[in-house]
């Protein structure tokens, strides 16, 4: 990676204090920097001699009919309060590089822009009809200066990490007025009347509100806009359809290659779907969980350091996100020779068999809990079944002992973030009625640990999850995922097909 002087490090090219002032400070150098400066000649010249690259004519991304949708029903839910929004800043992962930068949740779903340090700012206004209503703005960061010689002296100028979009070029994009985010601060500073804003994102906007805002309210506009967000309109039902299908075909890359993740570790199994992830996506939604053999009971193994071994099976756990920040969430429990054996078909078809009767249970005006019930209760028939716990099955599940191996809920809401909607009140959320445009997996599984001497010498070690994402419609639901064979024996002769 080439050298960059970062503004953000005490050896800045540029002192904010002093820009602000319409002063520039002298450049200074990156410790250990192999130039020792820049010679007025060099400056002088690196102004001139550059091409008009502006943008014109652009037209609106797709969501901006939805984002302003999104917007009014905001403002509708807060009238004469001021409303802050922030993206978010870049975050240093070592030294002076930085993570790749995901805008938060709230910023994308209300604007489509994605972009550090841009905030939402909606402002009360009165209406003609004399109704409380707000008048919306974006800041962002202007393009960078050629005049100072930002745009290549500073680590985050255009020449080091890439052009951004003018003010201009924004409005046009994103249907929002759009302003220079270095003058917010100042502004927020001296704003009047109820603000609120949401926390977590952005150090220096909440710094400008500190004696403005109060978490209990800030708290009410988090959770009115995870709420918002449990029905998907149809932009976003589209996008979680995107984000789906490139997951199917990762999926089908990983089978490909099994007897490469065989030569070498779950790794290979990880870089394979993540491939497709960055091709056809932003990213992979979550850490990819590629769990082969006894990994498979550890819910959450993204360590994704171990052996894949023929005869056992693959849990795998992935999701590819869309450009526009939607996530899949698909899991299937896969033979790695192609082929169950005797007993990973039985526990795969319990699995099996509880997953269908949840996603049947996924109906407009039905409750929330109903499909974790319905998948809860199959579960602990089998257990009973096979003699691992004492039935009734009644009692197994008054007790809840059927989760010393089932150990999850069912599923989850499903949008922006894997886990969508979590800030929601529990009343609209868990014991809350589904409607169509509501989107969420159905994901039960069994999960017999290599050390649980409760259960036959045969289970352990053996993990199963069967997990599919579900979008609710009018007369009942819809499977997205269901390009993915669930059937063992579809399974099976999917994987000959691919490796055939």
């Amino acid at each position: 990676m080439s050298e960059a002087l970062n503004p953000e490090t005490p050896e800045a090219v540029l002192d904010d204090a002093a820009d602000e002032a319409g002063e520039e400070e002298p450049i200074k150098q990156r410790k250990n920097g192999l130039y020792p400066g820049v010679s007025d000649e060099l400056a002088e010249n690196m102004k001139s001699g550059w091409a008009d690259t502006e943008l014109r004519g652009l037209e609106p991304i797709a969501q901006a009919e939805y984002t302003a949708a999104r917007r009014a029903a905001l403002s509708a839910r807060f009238p004469g309060e001021r409303l802050v929004i922030p993206a978010g800043n870049l975050k240093t992962r070592s030294n002076d590089t930085e993570y790749p930068f995901r805008a938060s949740v709230e910023y994308a779903y209300l604007t489509g822009n994605l972009t550090e340090d841009g905030v939402l700012v909606l402002e009360p206004t009165t209406s003609p009809n004399g109704k409380g209503s707000h008048k919306a703005t974006i800041y962002l960061l202007p393009r960078s200066d050629r005049e100072n010689g930002e745009f290549w002296l500073s680590g985050q100028g255009e020449l080091w990490v890439g052009r951004r979009h003018s003010l201009a070029e924004a409005e046009q994009l994103y249907g929002i007025p759009a302003s220079d985010v270095r003058e917010l601060a100042g502004k927020l500073k001296e704003a009047t009347g109820p603000v609120r804003v949401v926390r977590g994102y952005d150090a220096g906007i909440e710094a400008a509100l500190t004696d403005k805002v109060t978490a209990e309210r800030d708290e009410e506009l988090r959770v009115f806009l995870s709420e918002a967000r449990l029905v998907k309109d149809a932009f976003e039902a589209g996008e979680l359809q995107k984000a789906v299908d490139s997951t199917v075909r990762g999926f089908e890359d990983v089978v490909r290659v099994l007897d490469k993740a065989e030569a070498t570790s779950e790794r290979y199994i990880e870089g394979t779907f993540f491939l497709r992830a960055r091709v056809e996506g932003n990213d992979i939604g979550y850490g990819s969980i590629c769990a082969a053999g006894p990994h498979a009971c550890t819910l959450h193994w993204v360590r994704n350091d171990g052996p894949v071994r023929s005869g056992d099976l693959l849990l795998l756990d992935a999701g590819v996100e869309t450009h526009t920040l939607y996530t899949a969430d698909v899991t299937r429990t896969l033979p790695i020779n192609g082929t169950y054996t005797e007993i990973q078909k039985k526990i795969y078809d319990a699995v099996y068999e509880a997953q269908e009767a949840g996603i049947a249970a996924v109906q407009p005006g039905a409750k929330y809990r109903d499909f974790h019930d319905a998948a809860q209760h199959v579960l602990a028939e089998k257990l009973v079944e096979w003699g691992l716990v004492e039935g009734p099955v009644e009692r197994v599940l008054e007790l809840g002992l059927q989760r010393r191996w089932t150990l999850h809920g069912t599923g989850h809401m499903l949008g922006m973030d894997v886990h969508d909607c979590a800030a929601a009140r529990t009343e609209t959320y868990v014991e809350g009625t589904l409607e169509p445009g509501m989107c969420l997996t159905v994901e039960p599984g069994l999960y017999f640990q290599a050390d649980d001497l409760t259960v036959p010498e045969e289970y352990r070690g053996i993990g199963v999850r069967i997990e599919d994402d579900i979008l609710v419609t009018e007369d009942g639901n819809r499977n997205l995922s269901a390009g993915l064979p669930r059937r063992s024996a579809e399974v099976e002769a999917w994987m000959a097909s691919l490796k055939g």
